[in-house]
């Protein structure tokens, strides 16, 4: 399975961004998961015993480490390393030994925020809602099994290894 989150044209939204700094705002609390998604991942979060941060938009993440240097905006090219799982712990796509590179632009909403909060060597966990990430659209493979059913709440470790 080569990187999911590259190859789902139907959920990401591919936009060119100027470096014109007026055009590079993002509003990241303006796209928010209803309360029932938020609900079903804080029952998740107590039951786990896991203590996260809320943001505003609705996901929960810990900053393990916050990095230095230039925080990426919107309108940033990135390069990360990262894994991504089903919250039975069923991982579905990950970075093995290099990073890969992404306009964040394109990404997943849940992403869009996340990467923004840290600096490049930063280190970030995050527990997103189904309306953050894929919503109710099933995820694929190459074959055509599903690797993320829909309405899936998902988790991530992301390492910012460069802004670009």
């Amino acid at each position: 399975m080569k990187k999911i989150l590259l190859g789902l044209g139907f959920s990401v939204l591919f936009l060119g961004c100027s470096k014109d700094k007026s055009q590079c705002m993002y509003d990241v609390c303006a796209v928010s998961a209803p309360a029932a998604e938020v609900t079903a991942l804080e029952s998740y979060l107590t039951t786990n015993s896991i203590i996260a941060t809320k943001h505003c938009s609705g996901y929960y993440f810990i900053i393990d480490a916050a990095g230095s240097g230039a925080a990426p905006n919107i309108c940033s090219g990135v390069s990360v390393k990262y894994k991504g799982a089903l919250l039975s712990g069923v991982i579905f796509d990950q970075t093995t030994t290099a990073a890969v590179n992404f306009n964040l632009n394109s990404l997943i909403e849940a992403w869009k925020k996340c990467i923004m909060q840290v600096k490049p060597g930063g280190k970030i966990r995050i527990w997103a809602p189904p309306s953050l990430c894929y919503g109710a659209n099933p995820v694929r493979d190459n074959t055509g099994s599903i690797v993320i059913p829909a309405n899936s709440t998902l988790y991530f470790e992301i390492e910012l290894v460069a802004v670009l």
